[in-house]
């Protein structure tokens, strides 16, 4: 009997676990929708942006709890590991 009851709380746990994709807020799926939200970028308040050329970007939006919670659901926004996402020159 325990045993059974124990089999149902898990394949009930399993049916309504959400997926990855479903659980990652549209905003942070990808640069292009990130961009929309954030034109220049989105970054930690003491962030630089690494450049080799060129300028560097200032204008990114600058929040550390906002840019928390994209490295939380894709750690890829943030390329070149300058602690801003989808930085645009």
């Amino acid at each position: 009997m325990v045993k059974r009851l124990l089999c149902l709380v898990v394949l009930a746990l399993v049916a309504v676990a959400p997926t990855a994709s479903a659980a990652t807020p549209a905003v942070y799926k990808n640069c292009t929708n990130l961009n929309k939200k954030y034109p220049h970028g989105l970054g930690q308040t003491t962030a630089k942006d690494h450049v080799s050329s060129g300028k560097p970007v200032t204008n990114f939006t600058k929040s550390n709890a906002r840019f928390a919670e994209a490295m939380k659901y894709n750690k890829g926004l943030d390329r070149d590991h300058d602690h801003i996402a989808c930085e645009k020159h």
